[in-house]
């Protein structure tokens, strides 16, 4: 109960804040997801030992801006490519040390920005309010179902060398549980004529599944330096890059579905119609 209360706590507020902004919508949005990819910068660069993480984490708030404000008005292509010449210049200030994984820091938060605004922000897409709020259903139910199911269960660990607590159970039950959350989602958001619950059993799936991945992608950048926790700043939960590692792949993952079938224009509609 000591650790599940803070986490409890903790994730309804974040939970709140989330959907707040996404019900708002465009800048509010835009500016919700802006502080959570500046926060993770400045963890990564605290996680590994950087040297000059002010400097770093001040240059890198100032092109997630730019960034921010360049997909607020539907510029992503731009956004892209202030994303390079960002993690560029980070790579370059860091070069006396670690300076591939300063940038590959800076590069993780855009990933973060860049897929999740060019879900929402879809140009004349229906469907760009629920292609998140999907997302936000499979990603939590997979959290939830996963921490309850592994404790209540055990069992086997999934993969003990990069984090010791993950069971198989744990992933099996987050998975599934995480798929079905996104089902309800889309039986109340899709109309029948334009969902296939097939596509969006195997899809919640995959993303279930490569949402545990990005949490163990964490797990062993955080065993690589010896850390915990990336941070102290969320109660419960560590850090933005504990709360969001499972989000960020996901997103990234759905992004890049949407962009393939919908071309840039609309992600979202290209994610969600099938």
């Amino acid at each position: 109960m000591n650790d599940l209360l803070p986490r409890v706590a903790s994730a309804i507020v974040m939970i709140a804040l989330a959907l707040g902004a996404l019900w708002l919508g465009g800048r509010w949005f835009v500016a919700f997801w802006y502080i959570a990819a500046a926060a993770i910068v400045w963890e990564w660069l605290g996680l590994i030992g950087s040297q000059r993480r002010t400097l770093s984490a001040a240059i890198s708030a100032a092109v997630l801006a730019v960034m921010a404000g360049l997909v607020a008005n539907g510029a992503l292509e731009f956004a892209t490519l202030a994303a390079v010449v960002g993690a560029a210049v980070i790579g370059i200030l860091e070069r006396e040390h670690r300076p591939v994984w300063a940038a590959t820091g800076f590069a993780y938060a855009t990933v973060l920005l860049l897929s999740v605004a060019s879900l929402r922000l879809s140009v004349h897409a229906p469907h760009a309010f629920t292609s998140i709020l999907w997302l936000f259903a499979i990603v939590w139910g997979t959290d939830i179902l996963a921490y309850f199911g592994g404790r209540l269960i055990g069992g086997p660990k999934l993969w003990p060398q990069v984090s010791p607590s993950k069971t198989w159970s744990g992933f099996i039950c987050g998975v599934t549980g995480g798929m079905l959350a996104g089902i309800v989602v889309l039986m109340i958001q899709v109309p029948p004529t334009q969902r296939s619950i097939i596509a969006f059993v195997v899809l919640g799936l995959v993303l279930g599944a490569i949402s545990q991945g990005g949490d163990l992608f964490e797990s062993s950048i955080k065993r690589r330096f010896g850390v915990k926790d990336a941070s102290q700043l969320i109660p419960g939960h560590g850090g933005f890059m504990d709360r969001l590692d499972g989000f960020i792949a996901a997103c990234g993952a759905a992004a890049a579905i949407g962009l393939i079938r919908g071309g840039s224009a609309n992600p979202a509609t290209g994610l969600l119609l099938w």
